[in-house]
């Protein structure tokens, strides 16, 4: 009730986004009480990455082969935002072309399943990540990787680029629990 009249909108669309949300795992709804707020836990994080590592290394691939020189282009101009940003020391510009170029490679794909799925589990873990890539040290890294990525699905190399990819998140994985201990 409190969310409806603040927007000044009906309960109706209220309650069909908080059903929505519930059925992501962002939230809790508990009987007459309302909705609570779920935390990702450091397991959880382990679980999405570990996941994601396997589930991203297979969109670089098919990315690989289904990838346009329009999509290409796109990424490279985010990478060089990227590699701006980091030089200027702007965490939300960094996090955000990471974000964009992560997002790229998954429309690459030509899978929206597969890509509906990985921007999900990016988006659970993007509080922990922008703290993560506020890091000195894990920017330019990240970067590197997301060039070798780049070059990989270039030249159309599935294989190489499900590596790089794989071994990207891990690398993410590893620096974000080492930021979270």
């Amino acid at each position: 009730i409190k969310i409806s009249e603040e927007f000044g909108v009906s309960r109706t669309p209220v309650r069909e986004a908080l059903k929505q949300l519930e059925l992501e795992g962002l939230i809790l709804m508990i009987p007459n009480k309302g909705a609570r707020v779920l935390s990702i836990s450091t397991e959880d994080i382990k679980d999405i990455y570990e996941i994601r590592s396997l589930i991203e290394g297979m969109a670089a691939k098919l990315a690989a082969e289904k990838i346009t020189d329009e999509e290409l282009k796109k990424m490279e101009e985010t990478l060089d935002l990227e590699e701006f940003f980091i030089m200027k020391n702007n965490v939300q510009g960094t996090t955000g072309e990471d974000s964009s170029f992560h997002q790229i490679m998954y429309s690459s794909c030509h899978s929206r399943y597969l890509e509906h799925i990985l921007t999900d589990f990016h988006r659970y873990c993007q509080m922990a990540r922008s703290k993560s890539l506020a890091s000195k040290e894990r920017s330019p890294k990240s970067l590197a990787e997301h060039r070798a990525i780049f070059e990989a699905l270039k030249a159309h190399d599935g294989e190489r680029a499900a590596e790089c990819a794989t071994r990207h998140v891990i690398n993410s994985k590893e620096n974000l629990l080492k930021y979270l201990e």
